[in-house]
């Protein structure tokens, strides 16, 4: 019996760029100072409330960052927003973790990129035509894939069970509701 060891990357100390820092973003910061990690951002405006270094090109983000996570919305500004030439900058070690929505990267690009070893690696939680994933991604030893269900946790359900009761006896009551959506029409 032979036993491999995989040799795992410590995440004390790296550079993590985080790509959109609304609510989600913020959260996953405030996750990774913890581990004593340097915080820089790209957002659509700087955000007077954090101290974190702010970036307005994308490409000196990922030239200066170990790992990027998207965490902003899909509109048509920032579709295929991480291409090419911001995986490049983001290096040979540099990592791409992507749990905001698949099309923000372009994923014929970074498959391209990995495969050529152009990049370190990725942790995907969607993908550009859910629920379709990239055959090439499935073999890659540095790729982590999964069903975007990054959101599934048991507190998570507890908060959408407390929401949706507490938006029924909003309703029931004939007071506002905790939640609205209000869509274009």
């Amino acid at each position: 019996m032979t036993l491999t060891l995989n040799v795992m990357i410590q995440l004390r100390g790296k550079r993590v760029g985080i790509v959109g820092l609304g609510r989600i973003g913020r959260e996953v910061a405030k996750r990774l100072e913890v581990f004593g990690c340097k915080i820089s951002y790209n957002s659509r405006n700087k955000k007077d409330f954090v101290s974190y270094p702010f970036y307005a090109n994308l490409r000196d983000l990922a030239a200066d960052s170990d790992a990027l996570v998207v965490c902003c919305g899909l509109t048509d500004q920032t579709r295929h927003m991480i291409d090419k030439t911001v995986l490049l900058a983001l290096g040979k070690e540099g990592v791409i973790v992507n749990v905001g929505r698949g099309a923000i990267v372009n994923e014929k690009e970074m498959v391209e990129c990995l495969v050529k070893g152009e990049i370190g690696g990725a942790g995907l939680d969607v993908f550009e035509c859910e629920p379709n994933v990239p055959q090439e991604l499935s073999g890659l030893e540095n790729v982590v894939l999964s069903p975007h269900c990054a959101v599934y946790t048991a507190e998570t359900f507890e908060c959408l069970c407390q929401l949706i009761i507490g938006n029924l006896e909003a309703f029931f009551s004939h007071m506002p509701l905790l939640s609205q959506f209000v869509g274009d029409e």
